[in-house]
Order: C-alpha cells, then structure tokens, then sequence
C-alpha cells in the first residue's frame, strides 16, 4: 500500500513546501528565458479567461432572475429576454473557449520549440565524453517525450487551469456577496483539499521521478536491441533480450500503477467533500430561506447550488492540476539539468583561426586517461610529417584511436602538447581545427537517405560533378546508377560493411582537407576492391599529411614512417623495411597476419 500521510514520526515530510527552490528557478528560467517576449499574448489570454470567469458569473445571476420571473412574477417576456441573455452569454464563452486554447497552444509550443532548438545547440558543444557515457534513450525522452509533455502541459492544462481559477475566484466572490454566512459555512471543508492535494504532490514527485529514469532505461534497451539485432540473431540470444525488454516494461508497468494509485486517491476524496458542500446547501440554505430571518428565497439556493456547481468542478480540475504540476516540474528539472552539462573542450581566450594546416603534427610528452587509475599514454612522443604518410599499428587498446582523438582535439591531453605546425591544438579555434581534417572512421555514420545525400553530406555545397568523381575513386558510382534516390534503411542496413567504406572513403574524397586521418579504412574491404580504394587513396593523400590506423598490416606497408604502439608506449619506429629489418614486435605481427592470409 503506498502511504501519503505521516504518522507524526516524519515532521520533516509534512513541511515541505509544495514548490521548491529549485521549482522556483526552474519555472522563473522557463519563464523568463522562453515566455517573456510573449507578454502582451499572454495578456490577451488573461483578458479572455476572465472574460469566461464573469460570464459565468452572469449566468448565475441571471438563473436566480429567471427563477423568480417563473415563481414571483410569471412574466413569459422577462423569461424569454433572461434565457436571450444566457445564450448570449455562453455564445461570447464559447467563442472565447475557442480562442483561448488556440492562442495558448501556439505560445506554449513556440516556447518549447525555442527551448529543443537552444537544448539541441547545447548538445552540439558537449564533449565526446558526455556521448560515450549518456543512453542515447535518455536524450530522446528528454528532447522528444518530455519537451512535448511540457508542451502540453503549459499550453493546455495550465491554462485550464488559470481559468478554472479564475472561474473559481470570481464566482465565489459573487456567492459571497450574495450570502456571505452560507459561503463560509460551505467553504470549510475546503482547507481539506489543501492538504490532500499537498499529501499526494509530494508522493507523485517520487514516483514521477523513478518513472521517468524507467522510461529512459526502456527506450535505451530497445535501441541497443535494435542496433545489435545482427549480432542478437546470430548468437541466438532473442531469449535473453526479450526478458530484458519485458523486465523494463514490468518495471514501467508497476511505477504506472503506483503513481495512478497515488492520482486516484483525488477523486474518491473530492466526491465526499462535494456531497458535504450540497448537503450543507440543502440544509443551511433552506432553512435560511424558511427563515425571515435572512434574505433568503428559493431561488437564491437554487442559485447558489448551481453556482457551488459551477465552482466545484473548476476545483476538483485545478486540485488535479497540482497533481500533474508535480510531475512536470520533474520534467522541467529534467530538460534544464541539460544545461548543467558543461562542455570541457572549449575555445581559449586568445584561439587562433589561422595555422598552418600542412605542418608537422606533434605530440609530445604527452599525458592522458580516461579514467584516473589507468593511466594510457605517460610522456608519449610523436611526429607526424607535413604532406607524408605515417601509420600507427598495435594490438586492440595500445591507443591507436585515442592518438587521432586527441589530434582533433575530441579530448584534452592531461599534460604534454599537440601542436600543428607548431601551434598547440588547445589554442585553435575548435571549428578550424576540425574543418583541417578528412576522416574515414571505424564507425561510419550512415543515414536513411540516398548514397548520393550521404555522400554530400560532408559537404552540403558540392558540385554534382564533385560528388560523382568521388564516388567514382572508390567504385560506388555504379551502385548509385542503380540504387537512385532510394535509402539505405536505419544506419545503412541495406547496405554491406564494403559498400559503408567506400561511402565514408568518397567522404574523405568530397571534402578533400589538408589532413588526411584514415582509422581502419579498408578492415571492411575484399582484396580485390582494397586494391583500388588504396589507388584512390594514394591520390587523395598527395601533398596530405596523412594519419593511417590499421590492424591489416598489409594496408600500412607504403607509409613513410610506421609508429608501433603497445599498451599506449611507443616501441617501435620507421619505414616497413626498417621494421622487418629489426625483426621485433612489427615483424612478428606482419609475418603472423601474412601466415593466416595464406601469403
């Protein structure tokens, strides 16, 4: 059973206050950051709302006047004028109930537009790191799920329920200008509400919480489920996922119940206290109107019931207003925590936008972990020629990727420097640092779009005669002939490991930078076809400074200068013969791989 009432043990439970303080800056940074400039929209909002509120202050006043033209003067033209004016007066709420959520909805959706567009751009300057330690499920719920719950949010419920509120303040001002004694005789039981709503915001903001976390961990599995489907498929392993899948449902599941459980506790409440207020109605007001005591008659009760009506259901809605505001401010403390997020590679004060992008590239003693007690590189030195071929070999983990990495800067050496053409990377402007580099990467990004657009997509500018020379350099033009403008499905499913290669190679071709970094650029290539995408390569990297990491020693043996690394130590250095020559660690690997390729 969930429990919302403190048994006295908890004082410090029943103290909280309904809005934190960081509710109050969360809502105050929305407000001000996303609302502000619509002030005067939001001022004709009012003005409407209000409007609605006294209209239905009006026709309460006008069914106690065609009450007593039915029962003290029997006049069918004052009832036909009295029932001319309600219909007047719903026709103005009614357009009015037209335009007030048309005009909201459109505010609300504009601001979080502007607040997914500013979320996006602070996702595009965070590091690598916050990527490789983030569920991609978590910013989808977050950019998708929770931008638009609070969408709806502001621009429906909560304008509801400003009306319902102001519904509720102007009618029940006029009830107590008509009977002051009986409106707070019946508004007793109302500091009840106060206190089960409170009760139950609490409760929902815990659960809210867990649900969310459980929503984020969901889509996560389905996406690693989906993108390892190969593999899934292969090891038989549609069992173990499955479970996995159903176990976070379960968990979505139960969290679901218990927070409808805590919502449900509203209803059964209110209706109690709804029966209390008519009964205290029907009982004080009709013996106030038997009484002459009080100016009193059965039209004023009638009167008064419908207006207790009237504002009883706008109170039942905005007690479940506060409800739903726990769980959206959970949402809102959700999307500004993005902002909390930080970039740690950023541009220096003083960052240059010119270098020389055709210099040496250097490390030197050079310093860097990912994690602070497993340290990587430890005064690591380097050299990288202007305009020559260097490759970087060694066994998986030695640090191959992490060296280009650190080149473009997608990490922060702990000690050392990276300089190019003598000019330290960390004093670089990071976009024209990274505009110096055509890359081909083992994890090639490929999306549901044409091979044409995909190759484009490094530069969005080119010529079609451009994009059909680099698509030629790697022997994909005939498949484009035949594939037209169709997609190549979520992350190229429709397409081989060879045919992504080539697609990154034409990349590397189209954009054409003056430094060259080739991470495993032909693993997903036959024999026959790496033959012909080195001859495109070996023309791309003319007058390059070219960065080679490969595992296929084969692919490596033309470089000018080889770096063999181990456990993140460089111990060996030079040209392929001089490498076989010293019969180390290169020869043996390049004589094993020649073994198993039955060379």
């Amino acid at each position: 059973m969930i429990k919302l009432f403190s048994s006295g043990k908890e004082p410090k439970t029943q103290r909280r206050p309904l809005f934190t303080a960081q509710d109050k800056a969360n809502i105050s940074w929305f407000s001000k950051t996303y609302l502000k400039e619509k002030v005067p929209w939001l001022g004709a909002v009012m003005v409407m709302i209000l409007a609605q509120g006294f209209a239905y202050q009006q026709f309460v006043s006008l069914t106690e006047d065609g009450l007593r033209v039915i029962f003290d003067k029997g006049e069918v033209t004052g009832l036909i004028g009295v029932c001319a004016m309600v219909m007047a007066i719903f026709s103005v709420r009614a357009i009015l109930s037209y335009a007030v959520p048309r005009i909201s909805v459109w505010l609300a959706s504009d601001a979080v537009y502007k607040m997914r567009r500013d979320l996006i751009d602070h996702i595009m300057i965070l590091d690598l790191a916050y990527f490789e330690k983030t569920k991609s499920g978590e910013l989808i719920l977050r950019l998708v799920n929770q931008a638009q719950d609070l969408s709806e949010f502001i621009g429906q419920t909560t304008v509801n329920a400003i009306r319902d509120a102001v519904t509720l303040i102007i009618v029940s001002g006029y009830l107590m200008w008509k009977s002051p004694i009986l409106f707070m005789s019946v508004i007793i039981v109302l500091p009840i509400v106060a206190v089960v709503v409170r009760r139950i915001s609490h409760r929902i903001k815990e659960v809210q919480t867990s649900a969310e976390n459980a929503m984020g961990n969901y889509m996560s599995g389905i996406e690693e489920m989906s993108n390892g489907m190969r593999t899934v498929k292969i090891s038989n392993q549609e069992p173990f996922e499955r479970q996995r899948l159903k176990t976070a449902t379960l968990d979505i599941k139960s969290l679901t119940i218990r927070l409808q459980a805590v919502q449900a506790l509203m209803s059964p409440t209110l209706d109690i206290l709804a029966a209390i207020i008519y009964i205290l109605i029907i009982g004080l007001g009709g013996y106030m109107a038997l009484s002459n005591d009080f100016n009193m008659d059965g039209a004023s009760i009638i009167a008064f019931m419908i207006g207790m009506a009237l504002i009883f259901d706008p109170a039942r809605r905005l007690s479940f207003f506060f409800v739903r505001l726990q769980a959206n401010l959970i949402v809102l403390e959700s999307l500004r925590g993005l902002y909390n997020e930080l970039p740690t590679i950023t541009n220096a004060p003083d960052a240059k936008a010119e270098f020389d992008p055709s210099g040496d590239i250097k490390l030197t003693d050079v310093r860097f972990r990912y994690a602070n007690d497993h340290p990587l590189f430890d005064e690591l030195n380097m050299t990288f020629e202007g305009g020559k071929v260097t490759a970087i070999v060694g066994a998986t983990g030695s640090g191959k990727t992490t060296i280009l990495s650190l080149i473009a800067r997608l990490y922060d050496v702990s000690a050392g420097t990276v300089t190019i053409g003598h000019e330290p990377v960390n004093k670089l402007r990071i976009d024209k640092l990274r505009q110096s580099f055509s890359v081909v990467a083992q994890d090639i990004v490929i999306f549901n779009n044409s091979i044409w657009e995909n190759i484009r997509y490094v530069r969005p500018d080119a010529s079609d005669e451009q994009i059909w020379r680099a698509a030629e350099l790697v022997g994909i033009d005939a498949l484009i002939r035949e594939r037209g403008d169709a997609p190549l499905g979520p992350k190229g499913s429709q397409l081989s490991g060879g045919q992504k290669q080539r697609i990154a190679i034409a990349r590397a071709f189209l954009r054409s930078a003056p430094i060259l970094i080739l991470d495993e650029a032909t693993s997903a290539l036959d024999q026959r076809t790496e033959e012909k995408v080195r001859q495109a390569i070996g023309e791309l990297s003319e007058d390059k400074t070219t960065i080679l990491v490969a595992h296929r020693l084969s692919t490596v043996t033309h470089a000018d200068k080889i770096y063999v690394l181990d456990e993140g130590r460089v111990v060996e250095e030079g040209t392929h013969a001089e490498l076989m020559a010293n019969k180390k660690l290169y020869a043996s690997m390049f004589s094993a791989q020649r073994s198993s390729y039955g060379q």
